[in-house]
């Protein structure tokens, strides 16, 4: 019989205070997750020190799984030039109306992404702004005699590594080395997020020069002049009497130096991360050339994220396989593939919760299981289930017999036929963490989507929880093969309600209802009346912290665009206040919510509609609730921002993740 996990109370217990360290580095394949905990410190109140100096002080622990960063302080810049919307990727489909009753059975569109094709070595000299040649991309060998280009790949067998048919290393085009084009795209897609973690956490403003921002980097001496917004671009650094243009390469090379003498540290993983992230970046634009945005908008906007994490060195970093390894999971590339279907024996089942969605995926053989598997996580975990295969603990069963789509967490997939999410581990370090199912997350995993879910329930409008319902996984295979079954979203939605991804909202995408708004500050004020007043009413009445950052809110709008409800998801998220501090919770609000997430749709908003300023109604959202909380933050001079790339330089865990304070947009002028 399958056994309960809630009954190891002793792994909840051990690891209650945050995540293990181990989640940093990918575990050994079918190891057992180390036991024990770390914990930040408590938050320094707001305004505790200065915008002009970085703070190190420690925060309250807790996952930022695929979140997506909050932006500098003008978050209300307008104008900023940046990646203009769809630009990234392949040729424009028809973008469907919005309103045609959220996403079809089978989510339309393309097939697979197309297969890269061969050749490639790496960037042509002096492809990257000025810098000195850009390191290669990884190196594609080329397709099988007879393989026809955009053939659909087979999902990889358990335990095998290297490329399917139809895709090579390198996820480059037939012409071999990447066009011009797509080494320019791919070097804006990098530098940006690199230069605002830079110029958030170590450079000192200098002035402006010739319409641009000048910055100092103290340990250096350095000054950098960049074309400012929330997309920072073409960075420059003083040479003598000019400016000489940098690439990526070469800004990393400025940003090595400048952590090494700034923190006394050496780090040669962060820089080659950061070159690796850009290579990736330039793999999805060849892929995405190849192929069709999706019909469907909610997943095109689940695929639409080329930059990522605005506030991440290297958000794109996808562990150091070839591209051919994760390049047909990958969303950005608008990727679709079955699942791997094993049969788990009945005696070696742990689950928890509903998890009856998982029987409807395949049929098991009298005595197993149905247990569907990553295709991506398979490879990486093959060689440590080798025994189970062989002594019939697990059996394969084929795969799926309709495909699902990635989302933009990577490891998380929706079936649309069966409307269902469906979230495996991945160790593949994706921002700051290896994105595996850890033991004590699924452990709590029942008691925090309960609490959620009573909460939105609870919640004024009509505001909904996507409901992590289960889980089911091996006992000798626990975190590997760990499946967590999801709601999906048509029981949840409004009628005629489109979702879509809040973080593409931001990044942009083909049929964005923000760029379109025809009036701006009426969209907003319905923004913020469909996101505000649910998180809040959580924290306040039931005592439930949600992480409502960009990847993991969705916001359905209506026929003409507008935003009439928010979708809340991700349990492993979410905190509730008898496991911390009310202050500390209140600042996880404040940052997933607030810088995290208002922050960059305000920025955005207002640099598609210049002349606008989000803040007086946000101002006016939170000031409607009569909480202490809100008092405080609207009177704070400086919000939290989180330190991704001095956290990464110096190996600090992300639950001891590391803040600086940045001016608070709330704050009444």
């Amino acid at each position: 019989m399958p056994q309960a996990a809630g009954d190891d109370a002793a792994h909840d217990d051990a690891a209650a205070a945050g995540r293990p360290p181990s989640r940093h580095r990918p575990p050994t394949a079918a190891a057992p997750a180390p036991q024990g905990a770390a914990s930040g410190a408590a938050a320094p109140a707001y305004g505790a020190r200065s915008a002009s100096a970085p703070s190190h002080a420690a925060r309250p622990s807790g996952t930022e799984a695929d979140a997506a960063g909050g932006s500098r302080a003008a978050a209300s810049v307008a104008g900023a030039a940046g990646v203009p919307d769809g630009a990234a990727g392949g040729s424009r489909a028809a973008v469907p109306a919005f309103g045609a009753g959220g996403p079809s059975d089978g989510a339309g569109g393309p097939s697979r992404a197309a297969a890269p094709a061969s050749g490639a070595t790496g960037l042509p000299d002096g492809a990257a702004g000025g810098s000195r040649a850009a390191a290669p991309l990884a190196g594609a060998t080329g397709l099988p005699d007879g393989a026809a280009e955009g053939s659909r790949a087979a999902a990889p067998a358990a335990g095998v590594s290297g490329p399917s048919d139809g895709v090579v290393p390198g996820g480059l085009p037939a012409s071999g080395s990447p066009s011009g084009d797509i080494v320019a795209r791919a070097e804006t897609h990098a530098v940006s997020p690199l230069l605002n973690c830079l110029l958030r956490e170590v450079a000192e403003p200098w002035g402006g020069e010739d319409g641009r921002d000048v910055y100092r980097l103290p340990a250096t001496g350095r000054l950098l002049r960049v074309r400012g917004g929330r997309r920072p671009a073409e960075p420059e650094m003083r040479d003598g009497d000019g400016w000489r243009p940098l690439g990526h390469a070469a800004l990393v090379a400025l940003v090595t130096e400048e952590l090494r003498r700034h923190t006394g540290l050496a780090n040669d993983e962060l820089p080659a991360e950061m070159t690796a992230g850009r290579d990736t970046v330039a793999a999805l634009l060849a892929a995405r050339s190849r192929t069709t945005p999706p019909a469907d908008p909610y997943v095109r906007s689940e695929q639409a994220l080329l930059t990522g994490h605005p506030h991440h060195p290297a958000p794109k970093f996808r562990g150091t396989g070839p591209a051919a390894r994760w390049l047909p999971y990958a969303p950005e590339a608008h990727a679709r593939f079955p699942l791997v279907l094993l049969g788990l024996r009945e005696d070696t089942v742990v689950e928890e919760g509903d998890t009856g969605a998982l029987d409807a995926l395949g049929t098991a053989p009298p005595g197993y299981r149905v247990l569907p598997a990553h295709p991506w996580q398979l490879d990486l975990a093959g060689p440590g289930l080798a025994d189970a295969f062989a002594d019939g603990r697990l059996i394969r069963l084929g795969t799926t017999g309709a495909d699902v789509w990635p989302t933009a967490a990577i490891r998380t997939v929706y079936a649309p036929g069966a409307d269902l999410f469906v979230k495996f581990s991945l160790d593949v370090r994706i921002t700051n963490d290896i994105r595996r199912l850890w033991r004590h997350d699924l452990l709590k995993l029942r008691r925090t989507d309960a609490a959620a879910g009573h909460a939105l329930a609870a919640a004024p409008g009509p505001a909904a929880w996507l409901s992590d319902r289960g889980y089911r996984t091996a006992g000798f295979a626990f975190e590997e093969l760990a499946v967590v079954v999801r709601d999906g979203l048509r029981g949840h939605l409004r009628p005629g309600a489109t979702p879509l991804l809040a973080a593409a909202l931001v990044e942009g995408f083909p049929g964005n209802p923000l760029a379109a708004a025809p009036d701006p500050a009426a969209w907003w004020e319905a923004y913020l009346a469909a996101v505000v007043p649910p998180a809040l009413a959580a924290y306040a009445d039931h005592g439930v912290v949600l992480e409502a950052h960009l990847q993991n809110t969705l916001v359905a709008v209506d026929a003409g665009g507008t935003p009439v409800q928010a979708l809340f998801r991700d349990a492993e998220g979410v905190k509730l206040l008898p496991d911390v501090g009310r202050a500390a919770g209140w600042e996880r609000l404040v940052y997933c919510l607030v810088v995290n997430h208002l922050t960059e749709v305000a920025a955005a908003l207002a640099e598609h509609h210049p002349g606008l300023d989000p803040w007086p109604a946000a101002r006016r959202a939170f000031a409607r609730h009569d909480l202490p909380e809100t008092a405080a933050l609207l009177a704070a001079p400086t919000l939290p921002g989180k330190t991704n790339l001095l956290l990464r330089w110096t190996g600090a865990d992300g639950a001891d993740a590391r803040y600086r304070p940045l001016p608070n947009p709330l704050a009444a002028p």
